[in-house]
């Protein structure tokens, strides 16, 4: 029996809502397999690996595959006044829109807006050490994040030379004075440890001391805490955000320069802020690989849209911190009414590598057995996770008008 041809069996997965290219590329890989049913399933399995939205019920706020910092994001197909001076009808700057606002709302002189948290870190030391030139930082801050990214390998990549003091449990201010007097350093490095934690026989050094030795204090703070004081929450800061520093507080404290992420603990896009003193701030913008870090429009949009809820105090307008912030009662009653499973207590976590070891009380509903695949074929995809046998949907991260989509998913698995 022949075949069937590419183009015939592609016409009939024309259902499945993929372009006719991608419909002839499943159809001809089922076909070379000797196997022409499949074709269905390959398109559909090619399908599935496109960009969705997803439900993210596993706890996990900040959920490094699910995107981070959920972000709503409007913007109209057309042109905007990315880098035009309307006032003066000359080119303008990408950093007087985000990055201005961002700056005020940590009391930083000025901030400059690159595509992620790593790219702000190697722009500053280019910019500020490199070429060849020494930076300071403690062994116990020599950190590694998701992906491979480590602060040695990015210090190398500046062009700077990196110098260790102290140990990875204790340094303190005197390895450093030692290392300033030794190696004349362009910059010490001060690395937030926002994935871990050293705990017991420890020392560390904080910014206010490092200011007195001399050098530019560069402190990474990663997670994107603008304020610690948190008055864009009517509460004040919450308790599993005591040991977080912020943008404001480590400027304050001495710091030249602070570098954070755009999608954690800010709420944001993907992005990394490099904010500070004007002067240093000007020559990270003018370094070269500031035009290749450079995120785009649609990236700066979302980010002036969250800036500009933070200068007006409305937590509520940014869905981290709207979740972040939800009373258990109101989530213990939501789990209620789904109608299905049992009511259950859960620790959500904030995630992306921000507060390790912290939980937030949580609520959610608990199922026998592992359903964690069959949730996530549901459209759109639920994301759970498994505890001691059980699927976990933790309604912490959940939309409330995600709910009933919920309770429709969990129904077809009773």
């Amino acid at each position: 029996m022949r075949p069937p041809s590419v183009d015939a069996l592609a016409r009939e997965l024309v259902d499945v809502g993929l372009p006719h290219p991608l419909l002839v590329e499943a159809a001809r890989e089922a076909i070379a397999a000797g196997d022409p049913a499949s074709a269905r399933q390959r398109a559909e399995d090619m399908a599935r690996m496109l960009l969705h939205p997803v439900i993210n019920a596993t706890g996990v706020l900040l959920h490094t595959n699910l995107g981070r910092a959920p972000v709503r994001v409007v913007h109209e197909a057309r042109a905007s006044n990315l880098e035009l001076d309307l006032a003066t009808g000359l080119r303008g700057s990408r950093s007087e829109h985000a990055a201005r606002l961002l700056a005020g709302a940590c009391g930083a002189e000025a901030a400059v807006v690159v595509n992620n948290g790593a790219a702000a870190v190697l722009l500053v030391l280019a910019a500020l050490a490199g070429a060849g030139r020494a930076v300071v930082v403690s062994r116990g801050e020599l950190v590694e994040i998701g992906g491979g990214f480590r602060i040695p390998d990015v210090l190398a990549e500046s062009g700077a030379r990196l110098v260790e003091v102290g140990t990875t449990n204790r340094t303190n201010l005197s390895d450093y004075q030692v290392a300033v007097e030794r190696d004349d350093p362009a910059l010490v490095l001060k690395v937030h440890q926002s994935n871990y934690r050293i705990v017991g026989f420890t020392e560390s050094v904080g910014v206010a001391d490092l200011a007195t030795l001399g050098p530019t204090v560069v402190a990474d703070l990663g997670s994107g805490l603008l304020d610690a004081a948190c008055p864009w929450l009517a509460g004040g800061p919450p308790a599993w955000l005591a040991e977080e520093p912020g943008a404001r507080q480590t400027l304050a404290g001495g710091a030249g320069i602070v570098t954070f992420s755009g999608d954690k603990l800010l709420g944001g896009p993907q992005a990394g802020v490099i904010a500070g003193r004007a002067p240093l701030v000007a020559r990270c913008a003018r370094h070269p690989l500031a035009r290749a870090l450079r995120p785009g429009g649609l990236v700066l949009a979302a980010l002036q849209d969250t800036a500009l809820a933070y200068l007006r105090r409305d937590g509520d307008a940014i869905p981290f911190w709207r979740m972040a912030g939800a009373p258990v009662e109101e989530l213990r009653t939501r789990a209620g009414a789904l109608m299905a499973g049992e009511v259950v207590a859960c620790d959500a976590v904030p995630g992306a590598g921000t507060a390790p070891g912290v939980t937030i009380p949580s609520a959610g509903i608990a199922l026998d057995g592992d359903h964690t695949a069959a949730l996530r074929a549901n459209d759109p995809p639920i994301v759970a996770r498994v505890e001691a046998g059980r699927t976990i949907l933790d309604l912490r991260a959940v939309d409330p008008a995600d709910d009933a989509v919920v309770a429709k998913a969990v129904a077809v698995l009773g």
